[in-house]
Parts: structure tokens; sequence; C-alpha cells
């Protein structure tokens, strides 16, 4: 039976958002939650860039350790076969990427006010065809296709367009509704098509410019099970995305998990959901990309389960179940981090001595693999963020510093 997979983009659409930003190490602990969380896949980055290399060596080394757990990584690339070249050859023990999502714009709208007569439809095919044959070649075991702008592209050259990376040996074409135009009835008519013509899973990138990023997720994933095709949905924490955001990963997993109705299209979550660390990895991404999480945000604000009003208290306090849709003890604990500590505290970071950094370790239960390494790695990691370290962040420096290392190439030498 056809299934629903995850595959978060916060460490590539997310990171490239205006006005915000995440150092490596913090793409690093999106991908430890991730694998916490149960996701099939993170779209860890740009690995043809090179600021980004040492990273995705580091997350190679990280996931061959186990650090996250089934987690699957992937890199974006331009649907540029050159782009795919520069990728391939970033590698850590031997390891490289294995899944790749290789992108190109194919709406009318973009091939005349973006490419402006560089590209047309036949170079576009071509240019993917190629990009998805180098990455195939280079030993990829998944290709994902996007078209970049899909949701203004019409279904005769969508078809085409993913008919031809199919043959090159494409195994998914990534629907992109690029800003945010489109609605659920349309997206799930146009999935079902799509997959159906092409006989693979269609992919969801929805954005959130009319507030519909998770409802046309929803309906896409629902289209691909029409059409007998695994579903995969695009997200990223909190919803942080380009201009209004993307659609929001705890949203759209409990979407799946409570939505009425959804039980009768066999809507299947594939991935081993574990929703304890949802409110770990919310308030953690609120806090290290800076944006204060909105009362309302589905889940994990502050008002999610709170009730004041006269009837919704009394229903509440009788049977919660009267005003709530899922039971809050599901989505785990707050964190209670040692850096946020009222009163006297003793921190460890940047400019912190091994006292202190024995101090914090030993009171959180932390026994460093390498102990000086996993020192030096606080006073980088610390400097890398600018802000005090986590709980979670101290305890993968400590289980795993020398993975980590590979992050800071020629400061641990």
């Amino acid at each position: 039976m056809p299934q629903i997979h995850f595959l978060d983009v916060t460490n590539r659409d997310g990171v490239q958002t205006a006005r915000t930003g995440l150092s490596k190490f913090g793409k690093t602990m999106v991908n430890f939650y991730l694998g916490r969380l149960g996701a099939a896949q993170s779209e860890i980055g740009f690995p043809f860039l090179f600021h980004e290399v040492p990273y995705v060596r580091a997350q190679l080394a990280l996931a061959e350790a186990g650090a996250f757990g089934g987690l699957r990584l992937s890199g974006w690339c331009r649907g540029v076969a050159g782009d795919v070249e520069k990728a391939a050859e970033v590698r850590a023990g031997g390891v490289g990427l294995a899944h790749y999502n290789l992108s190109i714009s194919t709406s009318d709208y973009m091939i005349a006010n973006k490419f402006r007569g560089r590209l047309d439809r036949d170079a576009i095919v071509r240019e993917m065809v190629a990009a998805v044959r180098t990455a195939k070649a280079a030993g990829a075991l998944t290709v994902g296709v996007n078209a970049e702008d899909g949701s203004r592209t019409d279904d005769g050259f969508l078809t085409e367009f993913a008919l031809a990376a199919k043959e090159a040996g494409a195994d998914r074409v990534r629907y992109c509704d690029t800003i945010g135009g489109d609605t659920p009835e349309r997206v799930r008519e146009r999935f079902a098509r799509l997959a159906s013509a092409v006989g693979m899973p269609v992919e969801t990138h929805c954005h959130n410019d009319l507030g519909l990023a998770v409802a046309n997720s929803v309906s896409g994933a629902l289209g691909d099970l029409e059409a007998g095709q695994d579903a995969w949905i695009n997200t990223c924490v909190n919803g942080i995305g380009e201009r209004s955001g993307n659609a929001d990963l705890l949203s759209t997993i409990l979407a799946f998990r409570h939505g009425f109705g959804l039980e009768k299209h066999g809507a299947e979550i594939g991935d081993p959901i574990d929703l304890s660390w949802a409110r770990r990895f919310a308030l953690w991404a609120s806090y290290a990309f800076g944006q204060p999480l909105p009362y309302n945000q589905v889940g994990v604000g502050r008002n999610a389960f709170a009730h004041e009003s006269g009837i919704h208290a009394d229903g509440a306090l009788k049977d919660h179940g009267n005003y709530e849709l899922y039971d809050e003890e599901t989505l785990g604990p707050f964190p209670d981090d040692w850096h946020a500590r009222p009163g006297r505290v003793v921190l460890t970071g940047e400019y912190g001595g091994k006292a202190g950094f024995r101090h914090v370790m030993d009171g959180l239960g932390i026994d460093p693999v390498d102990e000086d390494l996993a020192f030096k790695l606080v006073q980088l990691c610390n400097a890398q963020t600018g802000r005090p370290l986590t709980d979670d962040e101290l305890r993968l420096i400590g289980g795993h510093p020398r993975e980590l290392a590979l992050l800071f190439p020629g400061q641990l030498d």
C-alpha cells in the first residue's frame, strides 16, 4: 500500500530565507532532531558550494556513526551537470551523498521572465536529463527532479519533463508551488493526474503565501495515493521558509494523524515518527533561528493547549477532549536547558575553561568520548552560534566529537 513520507527542507529552503540564518553546527542539529523525530529524509543543503563542503562531510560522518538514526541525507543542486559533479566529489571516509534533488524552472512565465531567451523547454529537458544521468553515474541511489514553478506549468509540459527525467533515472518529481498560489482541490487533481501519467511519486513543495501550504501538502499527498504512488511531502520546522514560509513539519504530521476523514484514503505514514521530540525541536529551532513562536503555533505555541473563556475552561476541566483534538503529552517535554537556569549558574562556552566544562557535562550526565576534543568543540560551536549551547547540543558534542570536528578543518589539528 502506498505510504506518506516526510522530506524536510529546513536546511535548504529554511536557512536561505531572508533575514534569518543558521550556523553549520545549527544545521547539524536540525538533522539530529529530524532523525529523532523519525522523518525520512533531510535536504541538508547545497553540497556544490565551497562553504558547505566541511559541513556536508561532517553530516556524512555523523550519519555513518548513527547520530541521525535512519534519516537519509540529500543534497540540493541546480539541474546542471556541473553542480552535481562538484557535489559528488564531496566525501567523508569514501562515502558521498546517496540522494539528490535537482531543480530547474519549468513554467512559461519563468522561461520568459527568468531565463529570458537563454533556455527554452527543450533546453530545460536536456539540462535536467544530463544532471540526472550525472547523479546516477556518480552512484546516487535516488534522484528527485524539481519542477520549479510547477503550479504555473501546464500539464503537458510537466508530464513531458517528468517522463524524460524518469527515463534518465529519476525516482520522483517535485511539484513546486513556488509562489504559493495553488489551492487544495487543484493540487489534488494535478497530483493524481501527473502521478498516474508518469508512474512515480509527485513530491509536494508548498509555500504559504495564501496560508494554504499544509492544506495543499495534504491534498497533494492524497492525489499521489489515489494514483497508487507513495507521497513525499516537503516541510520546514515551524513553517519557516522563503517569504511567508513552507508547510510546517509538525502541522503536516498532525494533519495525517488526526485529520477527519483521511483514514478512508489509506493515508498511512511510512516513517517511524516519534512526536515526543516535537516540542524540543520546535523550541530549539525558535531559539537557534532567533524567531519567537507565535502563541497560536500548532502544537507548540504557548496557547496551543490554553483555555480561559468560561465554557471552554469548564469543558476542558471536565475532559480536555471536549476542546482539544490531541493530547499535549504526545508532543514530549518542554526543554529545560542548563543555560536557562535562574540564579547562580556556571556555563561552558567560547571563553570557558576546563572546570566549567566538566561541571556542566557532569551535571548533565555526559561522559565525552574524547574530553579534550569535546572541550575545544564546545568553544568553537559556541563561537559559531553566538549563543549559549543547549543540553541536546552538548550531548551531541560529547557523543560525536570526532565527526563534528570535520566542521572545523584546520582548526583542531
